[in-house]
């Protein structure tokens, strides 16, 4: 790749998500600029090929496209327009890509800023876990006007396996991450519940997590979170307070449209009890730790 004509990109936050974009970037020959607050993670990369920046100011002073991958909009809001914020160092054109889970309200208000700054927006959440991103294997769920595509149409392909376009208007792009978390969340609270309640019955729970990933039970969320639980390593890859946050931003939307969801606000308050109980910067998976009177395997040494 002639990196003379494909954009410079840069990442602010380096978690589980962005670092795979940035290794799935760097694999396809870009030039990668990152920025996060963790020297370790920003150094992971420079060793990689990429370039570390300061902070978000300086990233966009070097780069066209700039892939925001922070964990809540209160940290989009900071990275581009608080103290050293990279909007107003953009160049006029360049196209924003932000991936953190938010509201759709907010989405669209961001998107209005950006363009107040001659910036493009792509509304990009995006989702298939650490794994994906690092074989540059995502979903992105995106809308944004079409200029914006074709500026980092390069910078997609290398990042995703599906890019979803779903409109020219950002905002519809953080509707469908909305949808998606109320499932995932639903779906990895029913996964501790049944695993709950295989534990207090007797089952073994080995052979209930296979015999569950062959028959009509099984789901995405239990087949890939249940093992965390199985093996008794909690090590966050998402985090019980990802859908503390998540959830209540299904909620509120719902809320606000008066829409009843019974089954999004029971997970919620899972998540919630785990949490309140100290268990909330461990994996999601950890939200089975809120049921009473369940012996849980411990950690081995393989684990860590």
């Amino acid at each position: 790749m002639d990196i003379s004509q494909t954009p410079r990109v840069g990442i602010i936050g380096l978690g589980a998500m962005g670092m795979g974009v940035a290794r799935s970037l760097l694999r396809a020959g870009f030039a990668v600029h990152a920025c996060d607050l963790r020297e370790a993670a920003v150094q992971t990369i420079v060793e990689a090929g990429g370039v570390r920046a300061e902070s978000p100011a300086a990233l966009a002073r070097t780069v066209d496209t700039l892939i925001v991958l922070v964990v809540n909009a209160e940290q989009t809001e900071s990275v581009l327009f608080g103290e050293n914020g990279a909007a107003a160092q953009l160049a006029p054109g360049s196209v924003v890509i932000a991936s953190a889970t938010v509201s759709p309200e907010f989405a669209r208000a961001l998107g209005r800023r950006l363009a107040g700054h001659g910036l493009l927006m792509i509304d990009g959440p995006v989702s298939g876990g650490a794994a994906k991103a690092a074989a540059g294997q995502m979903t992105i769920m995106a809308a944004g006007r079409p200029e914006a595509f074709a500026k980092c149409a390069a910078v997609l392909q290398a990042i995703a396996g599906k890019v979803y376009r779903l409109g020219d208007e950002v905002g519809a792009g953080s509707v469908v991450k909305m949808v998606n978390q109320l499932l995932a969340g639903v779906h990895i609270a029913a996964a501790g519940e049944a695993m709950a309640l295989a534990i207090r019955a007797g089952a073994d729970p080995e052979q209930v997590y296979e015999v569950i990933c062959n028959s009509a039970g099984c789901s995405w969320m239990f087949q890939n979170r249940v093992p965390h639980i199985l093996a008794g390593d909690y090590t966050p890859l998402s985090a019980v307070n990802i859908f503390v946050k998540d959830l209540g931003i299904v909620l509120d939307y719902a809320k606000k449209s008066i829409f009843p969801l019974p089954l999004s606000a029971t997970a919620h308050q899972m998540f919630m009890q785990a949490s309140a109980a100290g268990y909330g910067a461990e994996d999601d998976s950890a939200v089975i730790k809120g049921f009473p009177g369940i012996t849980l395997p411990a950690p081995s040494a393989a684990n860590h």
